[in-house]
């Protein structure tokens, strides 16, 4: 912990019309204390002193002492709309008090009338919907209707990727930090990340995206039967560090899978519902068409709410034998999920994650300028993330640095996340109705804590 003759002056939060409830709950010794007894102790608990969050309200969280911080990561890039945003919320009431849960085996208007207003914001021929619970639960089915689909094992995925901490969602991760030694990932083959960054190919090169792929169809010659089952890639790698790809490399790389009988797969768990501000999909933003898309965390808002999306014929490969998800459809969760769709509709989040993202852009220009920290800023709209290095040449991952200014701005009431392969990049993902006052303060924290390096 620094000095506090060293430590910069706080930024202080915009104003927000809101008094949280008074905490009457078990204090944070007694929470921690029931965790550490009860709960796994695989459980990741962030920062060096946690904090216990008890209420929300929008962009907005507030711990046990009413103390409010910013959220810049949503609830891991879920809460997509606000906490506790009243449509929503209005929309789960609702339903819970009429209908708390019923089967697909009966009939239920609401996740019919929610897979017709999901699949009319899909292009194509992408209009038959499988409801499930997570993004793993999303990655694992896809892979499964993929395989059947096609008849072929293997799997073309990329290093630095995460897709999920299930059995086979994590065959299809390549971070060894996500993977238990298990034996898992039969048939998956993990290709080279088309990273600009940090790839061969940096932003400079002109045909750097054909030159990624073309590893593809190499590895497919010599390291599987020349048969595949499908391509999975996150539009914007997520956990990864919001690693966006080289231009032109996912049309190439669809167009090399499809020629070698494979299904191309979007995972839009992270870059779904307008989070990239250009487009409603992370893919549409590639030029891309995808054979199936998954996505689950920004669906619902906060509910375990996830969904497989493709074309009916694939749909149909499932019906060979029975296939079933007891909580897919739950009516509470496909009602929020409908209201996910009206606020996206009806507040402009689309738009405002676009000006919101360019309001960060420009104002992490200067700072970029003043930190030599900072190795590079990248992402869409309000998927973003800033990688420190220890020297911009040698681009040496300053993994301490960025432990430093995640607890930093902590202490500052902003709440952000950490990833990629070595902590090194602060993530910001915040709830999508982020004010240009937020982005403001969350810019001005990210420069005191810099400048306590």
């Amino acid at each position: 912990m620094m000095t506090t003759q060293t430590e910069a002056k706080a930024p202080s939060l915009p104003p927000f019309d809101y008094t949280p409830k008074p905490y009457g709950g078990p204090s944070f010794e007694e929470v921690m204390a029931l965790r550490k007894k009860f709960l796994t102790p695989a459980l990741v608990t962030y920062y060096k002193n946690p904090i216990m969050i008890v209420e929300g309200s929008m962009q907005y969280l507030f711990d046990e002492k009413g103390r409010r911080y910013l959220d810049a990561f949503a609830g891991i890039v879920t809460v997509s709309v606000g906490h506790c945003h009243p449509t929503v919320t209005r929309a789960a009431v609702e339903q819970f008090q009429t209908l708390q849960h019923v089967t697909t085996i009966y009939l239920h208007p609401t996740i019919a009338q929610y897979g017709q207003m999901l699949a009319e914001r899909l292009p194509g021929d992408l209009s038959v919907c499988y409801f499930v619970n997570s993004g793993s639960d999303a990655n694992d089915l896809a892979l499964l209707m993929a395989r059947l689909y096609t008849g072929n094992w293997d799997v073309v995925a990329l290093r630095n990727a995460y897709h999920g901490g299930n059995y086979s969602a994590m065959g299809l991760t390549a971070h060894h930090t996500w993977k238990y030694n298990v034996p898992g990932g039969f048939g998956v083959h993990h290709l080279p990340n088309p990273d600009p960054y940090r790839g061969p190919w940096g932003r400079d090169e002109p045909d750097a995206g054909r030159k990624y792929a073309a590893d593809i169809a190499d590895h497919i010659k010599f390291g599987t039967p020349g048969k595949v089952a499908a391509f999975f890639a996150e539009s914007i790698q997520g956990v990864g560090g919001a690693v966006t790809y080289a231009p032109g490399y996912l049309q190439e790389a669809y167009r090399i899978v499809r020629e070698h009988g494979g299904l191309c797969i979007a995972d839009e768990v992270q870059a779904g519902f307008t989070r990239t501000g250009t487009h409603y999909w992370g893919f549409e933003g590639e030029g891309v068409m995808p054979d199936i898309v998954t996505m689950a965390k920004g669906i619902g808002n906060g509910a375990p709410l996830a969904c497989v999306v493709t074309r009916p014929e694939i749909a149909q490969t499932l019906t060979s034998r029975i296939h079933f998800n007891t909580f897919g459809g739950n009516p509470v969760s496909c009602a929020m999920g409908k209201s996910v769709l009206e606020v996206i509709d009806q507040e402009r989040i689309q738009q405002n994650a676009l000006e919101r993202g360019a309001q960060f852009f420009e104002g992490m220009k200067p700072l970029t300028e003043k930190h030599a920290v900072i190795g590079d800023v990248r992402g869409k709209g309000l998927m973003l993330g800033v990688e420190l290095v220890k020297d911009r040449a040698s681009k040496e991952p300053a993994t301490a640095e960025c432990a430093q200014v995640f607890e930093r701005c902590k202490e500052m009431g902003l709440l952000i996340g950490k990833g990629g392969l070595h902590g090194n990049t602060l993530r910001i993902k915040p709830p999508m109705c982020l004010t240009a006052d937020d982005m403001k303060f969350l810019l001005d924290v990210l420069d005191a804590a810099l400048t306590e390096l």
